[in-house]
């Protein structure tokens, strides 16, 4: 933290964002933050890998600050969102937004909100968060991520506050004359083979039977594979999709049990027809991408983004992660991998996601 603050300078900010291995000690980390944050808004939370200068980055920290000339960010906690009230929730969004409406007038009559969102990537909450808050936003944009810890699936946390938080989100409104632009794009598209979830625990995200056989096996032998081992490297290269909206998402499995169930990292239920996803030309795609964010917000300052963890370990297994890294950092990508993103009220996953921000 000396040395980001160090390279900061002494540059007045509005807010930071931090992204950090799960390895640290966070009650050593939160130290060391709130040393060199004093009265800075600062949120970020732990991941399953970082988005740096060096593109893909692993065990280390990554930080976007936002100078105070040209930005203005405020926040709000939800702790304990396992008894989230939606009710309450709205309102408290709604008196956010209101604060970053007026405080953020000194930067000019032209100003321009996104709201930045980050949740426990353990809490299965995030679908009734995410159009909760967005619903509540009403014409601001919401994005984010869910927190990760490697692959370990034990304990994720949101910083906030000062401190590192278990089963919480916070929400932040980031607010600047700049140009800025949401947006989110996926490397897959659906093949022709179909499946029907018939049994499924909607609460604990486990599906249990696909067309009335047994879900891993029936996963396994559509997806072309019957026999493989079942693994994050196979969840990566063949994630189901959904058609929702016109559109297909990626529903993605977290892991295959030992009663032949599926976890997913998403809300899946009973009757959700899937179709296996194959993978379309990564690097085409994000090179794309990019000059579409270009058109969007001119010369591009800095992206903030989330890139599903899943996608990370697809890029190592095609052997174009150092491909991937490159275009990031020539593109200023910075931010973390994911166990889920959040684009406007949709918890999503397997995306690259995030906000692009002009000079």
């Amino acid at each position: 933290m000396a040395e980001i603050a160090a390279r900061v300078g002494n540059e007045p900010l509005a807010g930071m964002l931090i992204f950090c291995s799960h390895r640290f000690d966070r009650a050593g980390l939160a130290r060391a933050i709130n040393r060199h944050s004093d009265g800075i808004v600062t949120i970020g939370c732990t991941s399953s890998g970082e988005l740096t200068e060096r593109g893909y980055d692993q065990d280390s920290i990554s930080v976007i600050g936002f100078p105070a000339s040209g930005f203005h960010l405020t926040s709000h906690c939800f702790e304990d969102i396992d008894h989230f009230d939606p009710v309450a929730a709205r309102q408290t969004v709604r008196h956010l937004a209101a604060v970053a409406d007026r405080d953020s007038r000194r930067l000019g009559d032209m100003v321009n909100h996104v709201a930045l969102f980050l949740v426990d990537g353990m809490s299965h909450r995030e679908e009734l968060l995410t159009m909760t808050i967005q619903d509540a936003l009403g014409d601001i944009p919401l994005i984010g991520g869910s927190s990760g810890d490697g692959l370990a699936f034990r304990e994720t946390a949101i910083f906030e506050g000062g401190r590192f938080h278990g089963q919480g989100a916070v929400v932040a409104i980031l607010s600047t004359p700049r140009p800025m632009h949401v947006f989110k794009a996926q490397h897959y598209r659906p093949s022709v083979e179909r499946m029907v979830v018939t049994g499924a625990d909607p609460q604990a995200r486990v599906v249990t039977e696909i067309d009335a056989e047994p879900a891993a096996r029936e996963y396994l032998r559509l997806a072309g594979h019957a026999g493989e081992a079942l693994g994050v490297e196979f969840f990566a290269a063949h994630p189901p999709m959904v058609r929702a909206g016109g559109d297909y998402h990626v529903r993605s499995i977290q892991s295959a049990n030992d009663d032949g169930s599926l976890t997913f990292y998403c809300a899946i239920d009973k009757g959700i027809v899937l179709a296996v996803g194959e993978p379309i030309d990564r690097i085409a795609g994000m090179e794309a991408l990019f000059g579409d964010l270009r058109d969007k917000v001119g010369q591009i300052d800095r992206i903030l983004a989330f890139d599903c963890v899943l996608n990370r370990i697809d890029a190592e297994q095609r052997q174009i992660g150092r491909q991937v890294s490159e275009l990031y950092a020539r593109n200023r990508v910075i931010g973390f991998n994911t166990y889920g993103e959040q684009y406007h009220a949709l918890h999503v996953n397997q995306t690259f996601s995030g906000l692009a921000i002009g000079r």
